[in-house]
């Protein structure tokens, strides 16, 4: 399914980087929505739910975060966090003319998104984030860890297709074959007669780095840093804006106890749960898609 252009702009630094630009649909015209995916995806995810989100009269832009898809790869690995990639949404929707949108985040674009909120909040309408919030369960961080950056490159579609079911198999237990080559392809590029992962490994750079660190300090008896305390954030961004949080079912990442603190953090925050679904649902699910579409009824 097509039906976007190629969008193109630079980072505050000059790196190249893209979106799959959806027009709207209809004359009754809203607020664009800005979805932006997790740690090792791109655009691609969104090729089911953007189309959608276009029906409803809203231009989308489904960006591939830096060093992923057709955007460039960083020559500092070290660059690969929230905080920069925050930078390059802001010089998105100044080279779109966007001053305020709905922004959709699955899992890392959710933690873009709060991040968005201490650089530029006025530009944030409403929100959903997709099985991410302030605190992330260590399970599920250790296992995205486990596979991040090492695995790249097959030579046949068959094993592509083995490998993007061994690691996620546990999230999408109901998949059939064919939902697993179209899984595939959201994942792969094929190049040189091969078939990549459409993103550069080194994305992991900052995850090996902050391991390394936390292990040497308990090595040498000290105490590690704990991380950043994001619910600051997660309530500026519940702050008088529609907010909704969609949780995989069998999520590893936020599991239940995690999603009841978010709601008591933020009580009109809407909530949807995906059945039979782990990290992270694609957002075509009934559930989710009922969800979003009520939350962009209530949108701007």
């Amino acid at each position: 399914m097509q039906g976007f252009t190629d969008f193109f702009w630079t980072s505050p630094e000059g790196l190249p980087l893209h979106a799959r630009d959806y027009a709207p649909q209809g004359q009754d015209q809203k607020l664009p929505v800005i979805c932006i995916h997790g740690l090792t995806r791109n655009a691609r995810d969104f090729e089911d739910l953007a189309p959608k989100i276009a029906a409803k009269g809203r231009r989308v832009l489904a960006v591939d975060v830096r060093g992923r898809g057709l955007s460039a790869r960083d020559p500092n690995p070290m660059n690969y966090h929230p905080g920069t990639y925050a930078a390059d949404i802001v010089a998105l929707l100044q080279a779109a003319e966007i001053e305020k949108a709905v922004f959709v985040g699955t899992s890392m674009g959710g933690l873009i998104s709060m991040v968005l909120t201490s650089i530029t909040p006025q530009a944030i309408a409403a929100a959903v984030l997709n099985d991410v919030g302030p605190e992330l369960s260590p399970i599920g961080l250790a296992r995205i860890a486990g596979y991040t950056g090492l695995a790249s490159r097959f030579e046949t579609w068959d094993d592509a297709v083995a490998y993007a079911r061994a690691i996620n198999v546990a999230a999408f237990p109901a998949y059939d074959a064919e939902d697993w080559d179209v899984f595939a392809r959201r994942l792969f590029d094929e190049k040189d007669g091969a078939f990549v992962l459409a993103y550069d490994p080194d994305i992991s750079a900052p995850i090996k780095a902050a391991a390394e660190a936390a292990a040497k300090t308990q090595a040498e008896g000290g105490q590690a840093l704990a991380p950043p305390d994001m619910y600051p954030l997660f309530r500026a961004l519940a702050k008088d804006r529609p907010l909704l949080l969609i949780r995989g079912a069998i999520s590893d990442l936020i599991d239940p106890a995690i999603a009841e603190r978010m709601r008591a953090a933020a009580p009109h925050m809407a909530y949807a749960e995906v059945p039979n679904v782990g990290h992270a649902p694609m957002l075509d699910e009934p559930e989710a898609w009922m969800a979003i579409e009520k939350l962009l009824e209530t949108a701007p």
